[in-house]
């Protein structure tokens, strides 16, 4: 099969502080967001990653200069859903490149987070695979494994949540480039924000595959996350995704 990445890499990544956004941050010896690339551009399935990134970012020569060929940069938006629609348009037929391959409608596309670094090649080998047997897509997820409480006002238990059915959503998320394209389009002439593709999807009445992610993929949201996710590269053979 072959398949189309999109990233969404424009956030400013609030809650993690500091002079650079989370995915710019340096991690395995290169940077966060390089190393969520590394999966999609050394995979050749992949036939090209649209990376939406934000006005300071895109003007980073040195930063453009390290991306492979593959990897087209695209100015981002406001929200997560206005990035990843963004990565899609630029990834469709352009009038002036029509030598340019494009995707067509039932072409898969991946929705990878910038700050995941940490995806395996057996995960997404996992996902490209079964998702690919589904009709209408996937996503990588994780079941809850926590016990999970409910709050009240006053902040204290008010319940305890039954988890059996329960699961973390991941990414990638796994769907066709047309239908994907339209959902996010709808979404947004609806003045709606979905939290992910699955959700946006979902709005259109689609329920996606839960593929388990066997592997750590963990989300950076803090500087621990950091120490983390380089103790995970580095397990995997000193930062080289396997």
């Amino acid at each position: 099969m072959r398949y189309w990445v999109v990233i969404p890499a424009a956030g400013a990544g609030r809650r993690f502080g500091g002079a650079l956004p989370k995915q710019h941050w340096p991690l395995a010896g290169s940077t966060v967001l390089e190393q969520a690339l590394r999966p999609f551009t050394s995979d050749p399935r992949c036939v090209a990653v649209a990376l939406a990134l934000d006005s300071v970012a895109l003007a980073d020569a040195a930063l453009c200069s390290r991306l492979p060929a593959r990897v087209m940069t695209v100015a981002g938006g406001a929200e997560r859903p206005d990035s990843v629609l963004s990565g899609l348009n630029a990834l469709a037929p352009q009038s002036g490149a029509p030598e340019r391959e494009s995707p067509r409608d039932s072409d898969w596309v991946l929705v990878h987070d910038a700050a995941r670094p940490c995806l395996s090649a057996q995960d997404l080998e996992r996902l490209l695979v079964t998702g690919a047997a589904h009709p209408q897509g996937a996503l990588l997820a994780a079941p809850v494994a926590d016990t999970l409480k409910s709050a009240g006002a006053d902040g204290c238990c008010a319940g305890t949540v039954e988890r059996e059915a329960l699961w973390c959503a991941l990414t990638p998320q796994m769907f066709r480039y047309g239908a994907l394209r339209a959902a996010l389009g709808a979404a947004r002439a609806a003045g709606r924000t979905p939290t992910d593709e699955a959700q946006a999807m979902e709005w259109q009445g689609v329920r996606a595959l839960l593929v388990h992610a066997a592997d750590s993929n963990i989300k950076i949201t803090n500087r621990a996350d950091l120490a983390l996710a380089e103790a995970i590269l580095a397990d995997r053979g000193k930062g080289e995704v396997p």
